[in-house]
């Protein structure tokens, strides 16, 4: 209590009405343990002498009040004891007043606690003797108290807590230090409250009472309570000291909501990580089947081992490739995935490779031209697919000596296996049947584009946007048409057009202009189209104005740097705009970065998604095309002499790493020749030799790794994209919707503090059905968790309704529970953090049970 408070509870004392006896007041402040000493000095009150009773000076002050001054008032400080029989003003004190005013009283009265918890304040009183911290204390507003809130609200102001709340008040301990020497809040506790406060509600809610606690031993206690909850504990033997008995819920909830916070998270990863080293998790997961702990995600080292279980099995040849698969899925949903997230990507690349060998373990069949083709677009594309994903999560995971035998695995399957087994069969279908012309019965040549899909529109006086992205191949396509499918309204198609040969840009661009078939190939090994030049943005796009005056052509580059109403400006009126993009050829077919080329192919992903963007929210652009000049082979593998040969005895023209241009015709051995008729005028006069399968030609200077130019799948099976944007309302307009996440389980009763409920994933993943990511936890009326909190990343593409079913496991606090209230399931979309669905259920424990049913 202030000065001031003490001078007006003394004023109206002394200001009351005498009664008729009296002249005046007397009253007595008996401060036995000197509380306010130091201020009374300060206390002043009108008409009222302030006189200083001490052990030395009974009679005198009972002279002054008795025979000196018996008319004025007096406040009678003393910390002497008054009632007793030998004291000189026993008589005077009995016909006076007395003024209580110890800190205990005071505090009570001042935080309106219960005076029945005095001995407790008492306890407790060195806490109030700080502005501060009385400030803090009262601001929490609790209204009711008991000794348990009082004693968590000293701790919660010791440990800057927001809200009286002992989880929080345990973290913020914890995550200061787990040295109790080093530890200020332990420190300040120890000061103010006494530390064993602290540990007697660690022990009365996470059961951990030892005779010398400590920090450190708590938090293995908490970490192996709840490792307890998703492993068999006849694997924890040696660490049955640091398992609770009882209230084993609440170390599981703490630890779950603990490693879940967005920031907090790091020192717990911290901890975790010196503590399996402390208690051996090695040795305890040893003899352990991966199914038994392949749910635990409390120990890092638990991911290791699922990580190294897949390995060995791929190293071994076990071909559970479904079971590897299941265990990474399931491992995203885990705390520790992060910090192994691109093995884990590599790894799961891998097994899809090694799947896609055992779907095609009597090899890949050689077939004709037209059936090869067709089977790389339905399902081949893959490995190509699978390859690059590996090495973009291999280019970024951290340094690893499996990952180098991983990679090993890897190169050997696609590069070794798939590329020459399918390229070589391949091969020996074009050299059979191809004889005058390149071409493919049933399959779109790359100069039938124009007039096929794009001349429609302009005779409509349509616009059409067509962007063409070099080196984009068949694959990387695919990926950009589902991005697209998933991401916008619009409607996207994708199939594949047959490329010219040689597969090089300054053909491949060439055929896609409004040729009319007068492209010819000059002494000089330029591409012209009506005896015009076609290389450069510029020049084509005269080319696309002699079909149409309002037509225009610029690079992507360009395009992005003018913003919105500069487009708007530029294009208006533009009929037909080619837009050219060019982010995967410009770095493959450089030495110096052909390795990032992986990287380019993510990156151009993106760009073409935002022209896109820019064709349909900034021009209102709905007919849109998307294709490629040619596709690419390229490999990480250092290329072995095995793989190049020599440049034969032809007349040369022009020569490359993945073919020759000569007036020859002649066969050579292992060199397929594609006459160039069909694809240019003057074909009598031209043939392309490329070598068979992925094989290179030796020349000096640039990369190797990165080519085209050559007729392996991967370089003439371009894609097209079409794709129709739409606005909403627009009757061919499809939202994009996640797919929904649904509680299968019929009964909203629970009866056990660990418990178990079914989802189903009510859609497959695929076109405007989009994956969805969904955090469940419990909460009670108040909307404060109750329980640990599980993921589900619901984006499985299966048709198979019981392959998408998540079983969770949830473990309730210990606490009291009402089972004639409500308390929530959430089921909440962890993107928009929208709570999607609220799940009314009750609970009803009787004797808690930590058991599941």
């Amino acid at each position: 209590m202030e000065v001031q408070q003490i001078i007006d509870n003394l004023s109206k004392m002394f200001g009351g009405t005498l009664s008729s006896y009296e002249k005046r007041r007397i009253v007595f402040w008996v401060d036995k343990d000197e509380e306010f000493l130091n201020i009374i000095s300060e206390i002043e009150i009108p008409e009222v002498k302030v006189h200083h009773l001490t052990a030395n000076n009974s009679f005198q002050t009972k002279y002054l009040l008795e025979e000196e001054d018996t008319e004025s008032h007096y406040l009678i400080y003393t910390n002497q004891e008054i009632d007793t029989e030998d004291n000189w003003l026993m008589d005077t004190y009995l016909y006076s007043q007395s003024f209580h005013a110890d800190k205990v009283s005071m505090i009570i009265r001042d935080l309106g606690i219960d005076s029945s918890l005095r001995n407790i304040v008492k306890k407790h009183k060195k806490f109030f003797g700080n502005k501060e911290r009385v400030r803090k204390f009262k601001a929490f507003g609790i209204q009711n108290f008991n000794e348990e809130s009082f004693e968590v609200a000293l701790m919660s102001v010791l440990c800057n807590v927001k809200t009286p709340n002992f989880e929080e008040v345990l973290k913020t301990v914890l995550i200061e230090s787990l040295h109790d020497e080093d530890n200020k809040y332990l420190e300040d506790m120890a000061k103010f409250i006494g530390v064993q406060v602290f540990w007697k509600y660690v022990n009365k809610y996470y059961g951990y009472d030892q005779d010398t606690p400590s920090l450190k031993k708590l938090m293995t206690h908490l970490t192996v309570t709840a490792l307890s909850h998703s492993v068999d504990q006849d694997y924890l033997k040696n660490l049955e000291g640091f398992i609770a008995q009882t209230h084993r819920t609440n170390s599981i909830v703490f630890i779950d909501r603990w490693m879940h916070h967005s920031e907090d998270s790091e020192v717990f990863d911290e901890y975790v990580s010196q503590i399996e080293r402390e208690i051996n998790i090695p040795d305890i997961v040893q003899p352990m089947q991966v199914n038994e702990f392949k749910k635990e995600e409390v120990f890092p080292y638990f991911d290791d081992a699922i990580i190294e279980f897949i390995f060995q099995g791929l190293q071994a040849r076990h071909e559970d490739y479904e079971e590897y698969k299941s265990l990474i899925r399931l491992r995203r949903a885990k705390h520790f995935y992060y910090k192994y997230q691109y093995l884990y990507e590599a790894l799961y690349n891998a097994v899809e490779m090694y799947a896609f060998k055992k779907e095609f373990a009597m090899g890949i069949p050689k077939q004709s031209m037209k059936d090869m083709y067709q089977s790389y677009i339905d399902q081949y594309y893959v490995m190509d697919q699978y390859y690059r994903r590996f090495y973009n999560a291999f280019d970024q995971a951290e340094q690893d000596e499996r990952l180098n035998e991983l990679q090993r695995m890897v190169e050997y399957i696609y590069t070794d296996w798939f590329m020459t087994e399918l390229n070589t069969n391949w091969s020996s279908s074009i050299q059979e049947e191809i004889k005058d012309e390149w071409s493919i019965d049933g399959v779109t040549n790359q100069k039938e584009f124009f007039q096929k899909y794009v001349s429609s529109h302009l005779r409509k006086q349509e616009r059409a946007f067509v962007i063409l992205s070099d080196a984009m191949r068949y694959d990387i396509g695919v990926e950009v048409a589902e991005k697209l499918e998933s991401e916008t309204r619009g409607r996207s198609e994708v199939d594949a057009m047959l490329s010219v040969i040689p597969s090089v840009t300054k053909l491949g661009m060439a055929s896609l202009l409004p040729n009319q078939n007068t492209l010819e190939w000059d002494e000089q090994n330029n591409v012209l189209l009506n005896g015009q030049s076609t290389q450069g943005t510029p020049e084509r796009m005269k080319h696309l104005k002699n079909i149409n005056e309002d037509s225009v052509a610029l690079t992507y580059d360009e395009m992005d740097v003018m913003g919105k109403s500069g487009r708007r400006e530029f294009f208006k009126g533009k009929k037909l705009i080619y837009i050219y993009h060019n982010r995967i050829d410009a770095t493959g077919d450089q030495a110096t970065t052909e390795k990032s080329t992986f990287e380019a192919v993510d990156r151009a992903v993106d760009e073409i998604y935002n022209i896109v963007k820019m064709i349909r929210d900034d021009l209102s652009g709905t007919n849109i095309y998307i294709t490629s000049d040619h596709g690419f082979i390229y490999q990480r593998k250092p290329l072995e002499e095995s793989d190049k040969i020599e440049k034969i005895g032809l007349s040369i023209n022009e020569v490359k790493r993945r073919y020759i241009i000569s007036r020859d015709q002649q066969e050579v051995d292992n060199l397929l020749r594609i006459p160039l008729k069909g694809m240019i005028t003057n074909a009598e006069e031209w043939n392309a030799y490329v070598p068979k399968s992925t094989i290179r030609f030796k020349m000096k200077g640039q990369g190797v790794n990165f080519v085209h130019g050559g007729a392996s799948l991967q370089e003439v099976a371009v894609p097209l994209i079409k794709f129709q944007s739409a606005r909403r309302g627009q009757s061919h307009s499809r939202e994009t919707v996640p797919v929904e996440v649904k509680l299968t389980n019929t009964s909203r009763k629970i009866t056990n503090s660990i418990f178990t409920l079914d989802f189903f994933q009510t859609e497959k993943v695929e076109g405007k059905m989009k994956a969805r990511t969904v955090n469940i936890y419990m909460v009670d009326d108040q909307g404060q968790k109750i329980s640990n909190e599980e993921v589900v990343i619901a984006d499985k593409s299966t048709e198979k309704p019981e392959e998408r079913m998540f079983k969770l496991r949830f473990a309730l606090k210990t606490q009291e529970y009402d089972k004639y209230k409500t308390y929530d399931l959430l089921i909440k979309d962890v993107e928009s953090g929208v709570v999607l669905e609220r799940l009314p259920f009750t609970i009803s424990l009787g004797i808690t049970n930590e058991f599941d049913f």
